[in-house]
């Protein structure tokens, strides 16, 4: 069986002419499935009630299914999604006045091991085809909306969910570029961002792309012994070299580098800390978002206090460094960052 979802337009086309059919049939499936985020081939009505069945009985839109949703007094969603091989990842929708945000998942599980993320605790079991990535955004909304209907305010789109997306490079910018394309989903880039715990390679290669959304770098330390321990792929790509990289790294005219900085009381919250974050970000466009630590009775850390979080911030603007303190969603349904682990109940 052929899934669609994950094809490009082109590669719809072509999709077409393999099964006989006129090249356009290839385009009014693409505007279907994504303009009108049809998932169900009944759906796609431009097409005839027999060409319809000739197409279910070769191929599928997606095989993604919600297994579960769990609600936040928030206001945030957590989406329990089974793929088709029946592994199990992640979405999260969080609501606000003037946006929407959807964190996705680019892997099943996570290859980095970050000592402070309940991810990492799964390893990694593969990568995210761009179907089953678009496939979440897609099932998020069509949840929250209803299919075809578009929401009332924009949406942005977060690479934050389950996985490493610079270890999934192809896959990960594939779903970008068919979620950018105003024939697409019509999500502008501007409004996605991209996060890395600093695969550098792909950072350089990242830089290059003629479709580029804004990148975020997962930080949380500023020695390379301190962050070694945290984020264990800096023995493989040291704290000095991804600052070279993230100092490489071409801004557009309005746009700042963004770096994550978990707060993790007794271990990384010291103003010695804010002092070297504010070396480290020397001569770079930078805003700090400061998060503090979502716990999890198998994680080891706790959430610095609020009061050493505000003084870290403010060591950071007193230097002309944006900062700024993220509010936990979804913590009371395991959906805030760091606790996405797959889990089939909302308490963890």
């Amino acid at each position: 069986m052929t899934t669609l979802l994950g094809k490009t337009e082109e590669e719809l086309v072509e999709f077409a002419r393999t099964i006989g059919e006129a090249p356009f049939r290839g385009r009014q499936i693409y505007r279907a499935v994504y303009g009108r985020r049809a998932l169900d081939i009944a759906q796609v009505t431009e097409l005839s009630k027999d060409l319809r069945d000739k197409l279910n009985s070769i191929a599928r839109v997606t095989e993604t299914r919600i297994v579960d949703v769990f609600y936040s007094t928030d206001g945030t969603r957590r989406y329990l999604l089974k793929l088709g091989d029946g592994r199990e990842v992640e979405a999260v929708f969080m609501p606000e006045e003037r946006r929407d945000t959807i964190c996705i998942s680019c892997q099943v599980g996570c290859a980095v091991g970050c000592d402070f993320c309940m991810t990492a605790r799964l390893g990694v079991k593969r990568g995210m085809t761009a179907g089953e990535i678009v496939s979440q955004v897609i099932i998020v909304l069509n949840e929250v909306y209803g299919a075809g209907n578009e929401p009332p305010h924009g949406t942005n789109l977060v690479f934050m969910g389950m996985g490493e997306a610079f270890l999934n490079y192809n896959e990960v910018m594939k779903s970008i570029r068919i979620m950018a394309d105003e024939n697409g989903l019509g999500i502008s880039p501007k409004r996605v961002t991209v996060s890395t715990s600093g695969v550098i390679p792909r950072i350089y290669d990242f830089a290059e792309e003629p479709i580029r959304p804004r990148l975020a770098i997962s930080l949380s330390a500023t020695t390379e012994e301190q962050r070694t321990r945290l984020v264990p792929i800096n023995s493989k790509y040291t704290l000095a070299e991804l600052m070279k990289a993230c100092r490489a790294y071409p801004l557009g005219e309005r746009e700042r580098l963004t770096f994550e900085y978990v707060m993790l009381d007794g271990v990384n919250d010291s103003d010695e800390d804010a002092r070297r974050l504010v070396k480290l970000l020397n001569g770079i466009r930078a805003k700090v978002n400061l998060i503090p630590h979502n716990p999890a009775p198998e994680l080891p850390y706790r959430s610095s206090p609020m009061e050493r979080i505000l003084s870290f911030q403010k060591i950071l603007i007193d230097k002309d460094v944006p900062a700024f303190i993220r509010k936990p969603r979804g913590q009371d349904i395991s959906a805030a960052c760091g606790q996405l682990a797959a889990r089939p109940q909302a308490n963890g």
